[in-house]
């Protein structure tokens, strides 16, 4: 079986990429320049020089392949640096500007995922992306049972809903014979290159010569182990139904508190609780996520697709000697 992947070159993406070669899999990479497909290479992944904006490139990867693992997206409209972008859209600039470009990035990853599905459309073959647990936080359902599941929807108040167009689009091309699906996947994707929240929480503690947490620290995260979450996304390759809803999480949840405590305690800084404004002015584009209350379960994705997760906890990894490095 012959698989595209976009964003085979960050965290997530070449572990996939490494376990579906290891089980016989031939793999293809959307690498952005010439360093990048030297690196898939490198790795047994078959380079597709291209970006989310080479529309006719990502139709090609898909064209010819078995089934695709969309995990790229673009946080940028145009040439605007992602750092900046992201500081942008968390950190209160104009409305009018910020809506103008929260329009331009939603096109661009609209466009990406609609070219990659059309390119299957008919087929029954497979496409699996990723969304966020964040971006359900705080809905309805989960609100009423304390905990979100997999029918739960997105929530617009959500500070994860931007990416929530690839959910709208999953149900879409499903009922264009793709057997798409999607994994959120839970804000703390951990383990051995870890690149997402909690590194950037920990550049920002050592920038700020502290550890804060908003209020009493009490909402909750969960988190995935990085083995865990490459299985998961190969079980919706091969299993995942039209229009699956799957949850990348693990069976621990935590409190805010407890994973500031460890950051604390690992970086040698001083831990305190804070406002939004706090918040705000230390964590920059991460500071949203720090007082979202984010419960979710994973049961009906285990008992669908035979998910057991049986990683290192996040705790633990947190805990391990080399998480976060010097």
């Amino acid at each position: 079986m012959r698989v595209f992947i976009t964003g085979a070159t960050g965290f997530l993406g070449p572990a996939i990429a490494n376990d579906l070669i290891k089980r016989g899999y031939q793999v293809v990479g959307l690498a952005r320049s010439q360093a990048s497909a030297e690196m898939l290479q490198a790795n047994g992944v078959q380079p597709l020089i291209g970006s989310l904006t080479n529309l006719s490139v990502l139709r090609q990867g898909a064209e010819a392949a078995d089934g695709v693992i969309h995990l790229a997206y673009s946080f940028s409209p145009g040439d605007m640096p992602r750092t900046r972008m992201l500081s942008a859209v968390f950190g209160g600039w104009p409305g009018g500007i910020m809506g103008r470009m929260m329009k331009a990035i939603t096109a661009t990853n609209d466009a990406a995922l609609n070219a990659l599905a059309s390119a299957l459309g008919g087929s029954e073959r497979p496409l699996v992306t990723a969304f966020a647990t964040m971006g359900i936080a705080g809905a309805s359902g989960a609100s009423a049972r304390g905990i979100a599941i997999e029918t739960d929807c997105p929530n617009a108040a959500s500070p994860g809903y931007v990416r929530s167009v690839s959910e709208a689009l999953v149900e879409h091309w499903a009922s264009r014979k793709v057997r798409a699906s999607i994994v959120r996947l839970a804000p703390a994707v951990h383990g051995t290159g870890d690149k997402g929240l909690i590194p950037q929480l920990a550049l920002a503690a050592r920038k700020h010569g502290e550890v804060i947490y908003v209020g009493e620290g009490a909402n909750h995260w969960s988190g995935v182990h990085i083995n865990d979450a490459v299985s998961l996304f190969r079980l919706a390759l091969e299993k995942g139904k039209f229009g699956g809803v799957y949850h990348g999480v693990g069976n621990d949840v935590l409190t805010y508190r407890e994973i500031a405590e460890v950051i604390s305690q690992r970086l040698g800084l001083p831990l305190r609780s804070g406002t939004q404004v706090d918040a705000t002015r230390q964590l920059g584009f991460t500071a949203p996520f720090v007082s979202v209350d984010n419960p979710v379960s994973s049961a009906l994705t285990q008992a669908e697709l035979g998910w057991a997760p049986a990683g290192l906890s996040l705790i633990d990894d947190l805990k391990s000697p080399a998480y976060f490095g010097s």
